[in-house]
């Protein structure tokens, strides 16, 4: 049995990355905020959910290390958990960048560390961090200046996993989506156009791809998922 974490489990990535991973075998270990209280309703056989504090490096260890003790490896892991705040340059404070800093980026290293090192033991493994176009290209960074700043750390983290593991089977890709399409992002840009959004379950589908034997000597380390974009 494959074994994946999948960070922001009662997000609607999250939820949809996890089914889809369910389907395709694997056994699931799902994170949320300590005192999250959305039921996560996914076939205990499968499942297991972790109340983890992502910000906190000590608790983030200890959860991977809690894994690796109870099942033994790590095959891939979908960090979905992240941010967001509008703010152009004069409007955008170091505080701000701080902020958007710790969630976007320590969420994902504090898990990325310990995982990476655990997949450089088992010699196998796929991280997934969840991207954006802003941090990807400061041209979709106008008026999000903290958020893309933040984003952008996340491709340099990439290069360096990867770097560190040349010939070993272990990939960290950046997935960069277009706008969701979530309840609360309609509700948000009610004028936008819906049909240039994504579905969570299509970047679930992109993920489990990449994951599977049928990718495996595809080594991508950004993927987009764009919709007419």
């Amino acid at each position: 049995m494959k074994i994946a974490i999948v960070t922001g489990a009662s997000g609607n990535l999250g939820r949809a990355t996890i089914r889809k991973f369910i389907d395709g075998g694997y056994f699931v270990i799902g994170t949320v905020i300590p005192g999250d209280p959305a039921n996560i309703d996914f076939p205990g056989e499968s499942f297991e959910k972790a109340a983890v504090d992502l910000l906190n490096e000590d608790d983030s260890q200890k959860f991977v290390d809690a894994v690796v003790s109870t099942y033994g490896r790590i095959d891939v892991a979908i960090l979905t958990v992240g941010g967001f705040a509008a703010g152009n340059i004069a409007e955008t404070k170091t505080s701000d960048i701080g902020k958007q800093y710790k969630l976007n980026f320590e969420t994902a290293y504090n898990i990325a560390r310990p995982v990476f090192g655990q997949m450089k033991k088992q010699d196998h493994g796929r991280i997934f961090i969840i991207g954006s176009r802003p941090g990807l290209d400061a041209r979709h960074g106008k008026g999000m200046v903290a958020y893309g700043l933040a984003k952008s750390l996340l491709f340099r983290l990439a290069d360096l996993f990867n770097d560190e593991a040349a010939g070993q089977d272990i990939v960290t890709s950046v997935v960069i989506p277009s706008t969701i399409d979530t309840p609360g992002n309609r509700k948000a840009m009610s004028k936008a156009d819906f049909k240039s959004w994504v579905r969570a379950e299509q970047i679930a589908d992109v993920i489990y791809f990449y994951s599977s034997e049928l990718a495996s000597a595809l080594r991508e380390p950004v993927i987009k998922v764009y919709n007419n974009a």
